[in-house]
């Protein structure tokens, strides 16, 4: 960077609803708008996940950043374009959508504006809090509806990713007529690819369905997003994939999907909050029972309270897992807290189970007779055995333990890919995890526009 040259960030949230609409849409417009300004771009466009428990977030709430060095004499025009997209691109008509857009011009970031990033992740954030943050820093904000959409924004230029562990994903557009429509995509294709790439890719199908989930349901402009560990591998996936429809363009995002930045460490479970996700320990106080719609619930304690743990249908293996379980056994519960309601107590929403020990479980059966082999019946309390066959008692006989085969083992139990999070690490990503402090090289070519006609 010259000395000419300054450093801005720009934070976008909530500009979509649920009948379209997409906030990384809108990044990847401004991408192509910006490179007329000749900025250079100091990382990739942040994807950055946060709190999944906000009550009124639109899908997976997600808020974007984009992070450049540019010629001070063209600030006016990068933020006039800005402006004008955001507006036209957020569904200010749509009941829940509270798009929101912070400009911030500094060569760093502070570190209570990270502070403020770690806690939109992990828990709930007021706009008060975030407008006061503004302020202190010299931020600028502009905002429709209620507002809250200030918060992401803000939040999203906050991430650095520093010394934390990221992901990426490379997200493919629709040409413009084609929204609403169904995809059209070789959907084997797309299984041929997550097999040539794994595990380097990841989340691209769910195995128990035979189903393909980089491909959206909704109107919105994306085609599929792919997952993956590096812009490189993204590369070589999107050149597998097949798709039967023009692609408008795609852009790689750097992120932090799939590293479990939402879930923190929480003891004792007396003091578990609603809203946030954590990780608990404790030991299985009653066993797991289904509710309607084959719903597990079972409950765990440390000694300072009982919590319920729920492991809902969708959830398949891990459903499983949790039905498994018996008293006594000790676990450690990654998920949501539900606040309490009328009808149920304060619940952890499952993510994961990490199973530690497993309680022996033993059956205790009458001898048999020594002579005749058959079942011995019971004289009463200490009182000894007899048998109705052989006319024969046996008062010093005592009941036999058996212990019975578990076929649950110990180890780490994920929900079905169809049920995961965007911030839920899946088990093919474990022992991949990134957390150096070392410079993004980018690719050269990390967004296009029509790249497939």
């Amino acid at each position: 960077m010259t000395t000419s040259q300054t450093t801005m960030h720009i934070g976008l949230d909530d500009t979509d609803s649920t009948k379209g609409g997409c906030t990384t849409y809108l990044t990847a417009l401004l991408i192509e708008e910006f490179k007329k300004f000749n900025v250079t771009f100091l990382d990739y466009p942040l994807l950055i996940r946060l709190n999944p428990n906000v009550p009124w977030k639109t899908r997976g709430n997600g808020a974007l950043c984009l992070r450049f060095s540019y010629n001070p004499k063209f600030r006016k025009d990068i933020k006039k374009i800005a402006t004008q997209l955001w507006e036209e691109h957020s569904a200010i008509d749509q009941k829940g959508t509270d798009p929101g857009i912070v400009f911030f011009n500094s060569a760093t970031i502070p570190e209570e504006l990270k502070e403020f990033t770690k806690k939109t992740q992990t828990t709930i954030v007021t706009q008060k809090e975030a407008q006061t943050l503004i302020k202190k820093i010299d931020a600028e904000a502009q905002s429709f509806n209620s507002g809250r959409g200030i918060i992401g924004a803000l939040a999203a230029i906050g991430e650095t990713l520093q010394n934390k562990d990221y992901t990426y994903e490379l997200i493919t557009y629709r040409i413009k007529q084609n929204w609403g429509t169904k995809r059209q995509i070789d959907q084997n294709s797309i299984f041929e690819m997550d097999k040539t790439t794994a595990p380097h890719t990841f989340n691209n199908i769910d195995p128990e369905k035979g189903r393909v989930i980089i491909t959206p349901r909704g109107p919105d402009p994306i085609l599929f997003g792919i997952r993956g560990e590096s812009p490189q591998i993204l590369q070589t996936a999107l050149n597998l994939v097949k798709p039967q429809e023009p692609i408008e363009r795609w852009v790689i995002f750097r992120s932090n999907q799939g590293t479990d930045a939402h879930l923190n460490p929480t003891t004792p479970l007396a003091k578990l909050v609603p809203y946030c996700s954590v990780i608990a320990k404790g030991t299985v106080a009653q066993s797991p029972r289904i509710i309607p719609r084959r719903h597990v619930i079972f409950s765990i304690t440390d000694g300072t309270t009982e919590v319920d743990c729920a492991a809902y249908e969708p959830t398949g293996t891990l459903r499983k897992t949790a039905w498994e379980l018996r008293t006594g056994d000790t676990v450690e519960v990654y998920g949501a807290v539900h606040k309490a309601t009328a009808t149920r107590p304060l619940t952890i929403n499952l993510e994961k189970i990490k199973v530690l020990t497993l309680q022996k479980q033993i059956q205790t059966q009458n001898p048999l007779c020594p002579n005749c082999k058959k079942r011995l019946k019971s004289m009463g309390k200490n009182q000894g055995f007899r048998c109705e066959k052989c006319n024969i008692r046996f008062p010093d006989l005592k009941k036999q333990e058996t212990n019975l085969p578990r076929t649950l083992t110990p180890g780490l139990y994920i929900t079905s890919t169809r049920s995961q999070r965007h911030l839920t690490k899946p088990l093919r990503r474990y022992g991949q995890e990134k957390s150096t402090n070392e410079h993004i090289d980018m690719v050269e070519c990390w967004s296009a526009k029509s790249a497939v006609e």
